[in-house]
């Protein structure tokens, strides 16, 4: 996400490195690369230029603390100002109505339907609500399939009307369907369409008057980066939309819809699509992307995604095991499920501060955590439960039946066991502090 933005800052901020002051000269030569880093990401001319000289003058007025460096003060006002380019604060999506109806609108292939399932199944999860799609798209057959089979995964109904061509008609009828079954949110996913085609812009402009939709929001596919503002704005002059959803950011996108569409347009951007999976879709905070464009990582993101998988029950008990030194295998493979379904590993690595740019090269594999799945499910139910039984012979039947080798299985049984006394001693606070009072003084100078 934002790599090669965040490549073209890091060589712009190597101008004030070894600077011992902020001067008219260094900043005014930084900028300059920014601005160039901007506009290579498709950042509208107009916002570049602004966002600049407005980090140019909160440079030039701040006098630099001896503590910080010149690029690292240049940082936080780059961090604080895109953080405000891009909306200031997250911004909530209205569903105190009820039903609430959500009007999904866009262009062709930007992901609407996609969109329409994963909103549909954050609304359920997250929030609690009991949603309704309406496919509304009536000129793509394959789309109401889509939205079905979407629908079906995430135990999510779906209104359809396949005998008629009305998208106004259809959208009214699934309203009246979602006040007979108890649905509390309607979201009506509509057909693809270009701002330069009229009868199709007055179309979805009729089932916006029809429906007094609460929400009506935008969805763009980020990729397309300068294009998408604009299309943003052509939208907008007709829909008054009341939100911005960035789709597909986990792609090879360079930036420009993202940093651009706010001050275009003046719509917060509410959510961002980063991945194909139903939960792939995240609450777009701007503070937080901002950290993520200037490689400082995005540690609440990465908590908040670990709390959706943490049960507390569950936390409880392994806190006893841990005590009592009876963490096992199965312990063990559980923990890694559940990493597992918090996302893209190089997208969750990329949220460690410091930890992205090292990465950033790397390929990650989402499989990664295969060949420690294979070895532990070779083991016996017995030999899971219980890890110092696993003798030298158990290790190699091990190894044959999961399709590694004995150096493999002997260095993950190695570091399992690592792992669980460091588990061990960090659970133990009396044991902590033995460890604590065992380590090497420091060498403070007397007061």
């Amino acid at each position: 996400m934002f790599e090669n933005l965040q490549d073209k800052l890091d060589r712009a901020f190597k101008v004030l490195k070894g600077q011992g002051t902020i001067t008219e000269i260094n900043v005014a030569e930084t900028m300059k690369e920014i601005r160039k880093a901007l506009l290579d990401a498709d950042v509208n001319y107009k916002t570049a230029k602004a966002f600049t000289d407005d980090v140019r003058q909160k440079a030039l007025g701040q006098n630099v603390l001896t503590a910080v460096s010149p690029g690292q003060l240049l940082t936080k006002i780059m961090n604080d100002e895109l953080a405000e380019l891009m909306g200031g604060s997250a911004s909530e999506l209205e569903t105190n109505a009820n039903p609430t109806i959500i009007l999904i609108a866009g262009l062709n292939g930007a992901g609407k339907t996609t969109f329409s399932g994963k909103l549909a199944n954050f609304l359920k999860t997250k929030k609690g609500k009991k949603p309704l799609l309406v496919a509304g798209d009536v000129y793509r057959p394959a789309a109401i399939d889509q939205l079905q089979v979407l629908g079906g995964q995430i135990d999510v109904p779906v209104y359809v009307n396949l005998e008629s061509k009305d998208p106004v008609g259809i959208a009214q009828e699934g309203i009246a369907e979602a006040k007979r079954n108890g649905n509390n949110v309607v979201i009506i996913d509509t057909a693809g369409r270009l701002a330069i085609d009229e009868a199709m812009m007055n179309e979805i402009a009729a089932v916006k008057q029809s429906t007094n939709p609460h929400e009506i929001l935008f969805v763009v596919d980020s990729m397309t980066g300068q294009d998408a503002v604009n299309t943003a704005k052509a939208f907008n002059d007709r829909l008054d939309f009341s939100g911005v959803v960035l789709t597909k950011l986990d792609g090879d996108t360079r930036g420009g819809a993202a940093l651009s569409i706010k001050s275009v347009v003046n719509k917060p951007i509410k959510f961002i699509g980063t991945g194909e999976k139903m939960d792939a879709l995240d609450v777009f905070y701007p503070d937080r992307m901002a950290s993520r464009i200037l490689g400082m990582g995005d540690v609440v993101s990465l908590v908040e995604r670990a709390q959706q998988q943490f049960d507390e029950k569950e936390a409880a008990e392994l806190q006893k095991k841990i005590r009592k030194n009876k963490f096992d295998f199965n312990d063990f493979l559980g923990q890694i499920q559940q990493i597992k379904k918090m996302g893209n590993m190089k997208d969750l690595v990329g949220m460690i501060p410091g930890v992205g740019k090292a990465v950033k090269d790397m390929d990650i594999d989402d499989n990664a955590f295969k060949p420690i799945e294979a070895i532990i499910r070779s083991m016996t139910p017995f030999e899971r439960e219980n890890p110092d039984t696993i003798n030298q012979s158990r290790r190699a039947r091990i190894a044959k039946g999961s399709g590694s080798n004995l150096t493999e299985v002997n260095k993950l049984i190695k570091q399992f066991e690592d792992m669980r006394k460091v588990m061990k001693q960090f659970s133990n606070p009396a044991q902590m502090a033995k460890m604590m009072k065992g380590m090497p003084k420091m060498p403070f100078g007397k007061r």
